[in-house]
């Protein structure tokens, strides 16, 4: 398991390095929608904690690790107040904010697949757990902040399909027993690696077969008036 390459300590380090950069990302759309500081710290909670908590629920984990670690619970508020104060400088460095939540994606799609896992889950079921715990706290945020979840948009790069291919690697490896030790960071790479590639190359799922862009149809409907 990843206790096998990190210790308990670097393990917990790293889950809250992950839902700081989680709960960046909660405020900022926060401020750009123009939310006071309360709902920028719900936005923040909810991207930070929410695929974890929908994960630990599944799994009757109770209760979830965010209501009994106290850091979990205050390190959105912490990212809230940096974002609240400082929101014009974290936009400058959103480059640098997204690699960290790619490995943030990375990491958490294989810990919720091995938590799963661990709780008794077929191999497909914590694979689509650990997709969860990646991606479900953004589609909360979204979801609250009114806007499409980022994941259902073809018009922005990959974010769901890495975490599916970095929790599907870890499905495969827990099968074969290959999970230990050095090769846990095999899955948390493919997942990292797979979403820092498609933002930079703007990668992005296809749409239906042969279907007409939008322009296109405006078009054909001028046309018939």
């Amino acid at each position: 398991m990843l206790t096998d390459l990190f210790t308990p300590s670097v393990q917990h380090w790293l889950d809250i390095a992950g839902i700081f950069v989680f709960a960046i990302s909660g405020a900022l759309l926060g401020v750009r929608k123009n939310f006071d500081v309360f709902g920028m710290a719900v936005l923040a909670e909810v991207t930070a904690l929410g695929g974890g908590l929908f994960r630990d629920l599944v799994i009757g984990a109770v209760p979830p690790a965010a209501f009994t670690d106290l850091g979990y619970f205050l390190t959105p508020l912490l990212a809230t107040l940096i974002v609240f104060f400082l929101h014009p400088e974290v936009e400058r460095i959103t480059t640098a904010v997204n690699a960290f939540d790619a490995a943030g994606l990375g990491l958490f799609c294989v810990t919720g697949t091995v938590k799963a896992y661990g709780h008794g889950l077929g191999l497909t079921q914590s694979a689509t757990l650990g997709l969860a715990t990646a991606v479900g706290g953004g589609v909360l945020r979204d979801v609250l902040a009114n806007e499409v979840p980022s994941l259902l948009r073809w018009d922005r790069d990959l974010y769901a399909v890495p975490a599916m291919a970095g929790a599907a690697v870890a499905a495969l490896m827990l099968r074969q027993g290959a999970l230990h030790g050095p090769t846990n960071a095999v899955p948390v790479l493919v997942g990292c690696g797979l979403r820092l590639l498609a933002m930079r190359y703007h990668w992005r799922a296809p749409r239906a077969w042969h279907r007409r862009s939008a322009a296109t149809e405006e078009k054909l409907e001028t046309a018939r008036e």
